[in-house]
């Protein structure tokens, strides 16, 4: 046992979380790796990619197919392009961690360095992924405290509702009337205080030619939830729900609080 080559399993993630968006492409990972394998002279008996968040443990299912191989003996090293592919979150260190100290898991291989069963190469691992962590926690910080920031200037976060549009001018981002769509939704605020239906509104614009953003006819419960959006006289809520916050909208309105 002592004497057989190691057995490598090649494992490549990528992750379409904002925060990831500067790793490789699993293409580029899976082709450094497979150069280094042969440089190195390593032996890859299995590759696993994946294309998920690391932020959350448990939650890959083929991270947890590598962690099964691993216990099941179908190899005994890890080839991959950095840490941070391996863990962002404390659980998923947790487990291999784990298997290093049952003798399971005899090496990680990255770009750039090399983990055993060493305390100090486990333990520089630990702090290498604790450190993908912390990242990861202040990001999130970070965007909460970006995302109430805009609130409390007025701008909605995320798509603006159907009548307006999200723009972005001098790397500022606001909202801004729909040139396309807003006097036809005004009108169908009217049209509403005049005890027209929903499905006689939605009639009404599909003969205007007023569709969603993807070109398709405006969807009568769409259309009715729409109605009931205060975004249209000024006001949003953010995050919606029990526990959210009014803000007074920095956004022109298209109706008045009356009519709505």
């Amino acid at each position: 046992m002592e004497n057989r080559p190691l057995r490598y399993c090649l494992y490549a993630r990528k992750s379409s979380e904002s925060d990831e968006r500067q790793a490789m492409s699993i293409d580029s990972q899976l082709a450094e790796m497979r150069a280094l394998a042969d440089r190195d002279g390593l032996n890859v008996v299995y590759e696993l990619q994946e294309s998920h968040s690391a932020k959350d443990s448990g939650k890959r299912p083929i991270y947890n197919q590598m962690l099964k191989g691993l216990a099941n003996d179908e190899y005994d090293a890890i080839l991959t392009w950095a840490p941070d592919r391996l863990s962002r979150n404390a659980g998923d260190l947790g487990s291999i961690v784990d298997l290093m100290d049952q003798g399971k898991l005899l090496h990680i291989k990255t770009f750039s360095q090399t983990f055993t069963n060493n305390p100090n190469e486990k333990f520089l691992l630990m702090i290498l992924c604790s450190q993908a962590k912390l990242e990861n926690d202040n990001k999130s910080i970070n965007v909460k405290r970006g995302i109430k920031a805009k609130c409390e200037m007025g701008w909605r976060p995320g798509v603006a509702p159907l009548g307006y549009i999200n723009r972005t001018f001098g790397g500022v981002s606001d909202i801004i009337p729909d040139p396309e769509r807003y006097e036809a939704i005004t009108e169908a605020f009217y049209k509403a205080s005049q005890g027209w239906s929903g499905r006689r509104i939605k009639e009404w614009l599909d003969e205007q030619g007023i569709t969603t953003r993807n070109g398709k006819p405006v969807p009568v419960s769409s259309l009715l939830a729409m109605l009931v959006n205060p975004f249209y006289y000024g006001e949003f809520q953010y995050p919606e729900g029990p526990e959210g916050r009014w803000y007074k909208g920095a956004h022109k309105p298209l109706i008045s609080r009356g009519l709505w």
